[in-house]
């Protein structure tokens, strides 16, 4: 059995998908650098990403599969499930080996968890883009720290780049050690060195105003909080604990 090892990237798995079928492998898996194990029996083969390979695959798809069909094949790859990879690829041998379309075929189980992992990450997205709090430091960047379950960093970035066109702004995913940045023109992703500690502990390096702005925010959302409407277990329904590490209106000053 042939192990296809990929960068970690959507075009280094599609690309891995292309190798597949230009070798015609007839039993492999695909599975990430960063966690691959040697398995006995099994060959090694370390792909290079190769963007006209990807597109080729893509392509082909595309003639096959909806726009809708595709977006949920990307969704269901940021949820970086164990197998993901290898899930999608039995989505991409069966549509490659049907005659029709094949996406809404959920007796199909690739076809069915795509759906399933699709639905997961599109629901993570819109909790990101509703919880994600900016604070303002020194030099006028707006920062956010976040921790989601899914890596939707890729999903979001439109909506906060239509959002806060005219400001700064970085968001960083702490569990995955990268970020996305506007600089006013565009939105890129950036590895860096970032502290989580800078969330609780950044004083130094706050706008002098941020802490006032974080105290009214907070007073705003208890003036509009009914005691006696109270319902907590709708309430962490709709806003998991999970996400109030990194919300302002749930800190204490």
């Amino acid at each position: 059995m042939t192990t296809l090892v990929y960068d970690g990237s959507f075009s280094g798995w599609l690309t891995a998908v292309f190798e597949i079928y230009e070798h015609r492998f007839r039993d492999a898996s695909i599975q990430p650098r960063h966690s691959y194990q040697d398995e006995l029996l099994h060959q090694r083969q370390d792909v290079i990403t190769d963007e006209k390979k990807s597109g080729r695959v893509l392509k082909g798809l595309s003639e096959r599969v909806s726009r809708a069909g595709l977006k949920k094949l990307y969704q269901a790859f940021l949820s970086e499930e164990k197998n993901i990879e290898n899930v999608l690829l039995q989505f991409v041998q069966y549509t490659f080996s049907s005659k029709v379309t094949v996406e809404y075929d959920y007796g199909n189980a690739s076809v069915l968890k795509v759906q399933q992992m699709a639905k997961t990450v599109h629901r993570e997205k819109h909790r990101m883009e509703a919880f994600v709090r900016f604070q303002l430091t020194k030099d006028n960047l707006f920062y956010s720290i976040v921790q989601p379950d899914f890596n939707v960093l890729p999903l979001i970035r439109t909506h906060f780049k239509d959002r806060y066109a005219d400001q700064r702004w970085l968001i960083y995913d702490a569990r995955r050690r990268y970020g996305i940045y506007y600089d006013l023109h565009e939105v890129t992703e950036i590895t860096i060195d970032f502290s989580e500690s800078l969330n609780t502990d950044g004083g130094s390096v706050y706008d002098e105003n941020e802490e006032m702005y974080q105290q009214l925010w907070q007073q705003y959302f208890s003036s509009v909080n009914i005691k006696s409407r109270k319902n907590t277990k709708l309430h962490i329904q709709h806003m998991p604990k999970r996400y109030w590490k990194y919300l302002t209106e749930k800190q204490v000053f």
